[in-house]
């Protein structure tokens, strides 16, 4: 077996909590309000586009409430609900920290705009801990497209048989597979460490 030298992680439901059935159940009361922000917000194909970086927070925000009939004021408030929700997941940054001692390359690949990584990067001292990282919305790519994946191994010269990839989604996870990475799907923390732990 090839040896693993490159650890990566994605960001929201891995290193931090991405919880967005609770996030709009915490914002709205009203199950019509709830089913309204799945359906124009987190659902909507403006929300890929932040994250792909060829929309822009003010313009989502705008559109946004267009769609929900609600005030621009509001939609700011939710955003900052959004920031505010992704706390780091203690355990999994504990992991890579672990990682990081033991010498392993430590990546980053997440879909997130870039003024949301901004503002996570000034809060959490933990993202120093990565060798490198690519932000969906910086390189116009998302996951699952196979291209951000490549973007990111040529981008820091590593070798995918030398890798290990962790994300929460089964999209992302089968488009890294058929590109060559070993691949652990999120489920919990202790289940990611004893998962990796068997292939390190």
């Amino acid at each position: 077996m090839v040896a693993i030298r490159n650890v990566i992680f994605d960001f929201g439901g891995v290193l931090l909590e991405w919880r967005p059935h609770e996030i709009i159940d915490a914002f709205y009361t009203e199950p019509e309000l709830r089913e309204a922000i799945r359906t124009h917000v987190f659902q909507h194909e403006d929300w890929v586009a932040l994250d792909r970086g060829t929309l822009d927070e003010l313009t989502a925000v705008r559109r946004f409430a267009v769609r929900m009939a609600r005030p621009e004021a509001e939609m700011h408030a939710l955003f900052a609900h959004v920031r505010e929700s992704l706390t780091p997941i203690e355990s999994m940054v504990a992991l890579l920290g672990d990682l990081r001692e033991r010498g392993y390359t430590l990546l980053g690949l997440s879909n997130m705009s870039e003024s949301l990584f901004a503002h996570l990067q000034s809060r959490h001292d933990f993202f120093g801990l990565f060798d490198g990282i690519v932000v969906s919305a910086a390189v116009k790519l998302v996951k699952p497209d196979p291209a951000i994946y490549e973007h990111l191994r040529d981008r820091f010269a590593i070798d995918f048989a030398e890798s290990i990839f962790i994300d929460d989604l089964p999209r992302n996870i089968e488009s890294a597979r058929r590109l060559g990475l070993t691949a652990i799907q999120f489920r919990n923390p202790e289940q990611v460490r004893r998962e990796l732990t068997a292939l390190l």
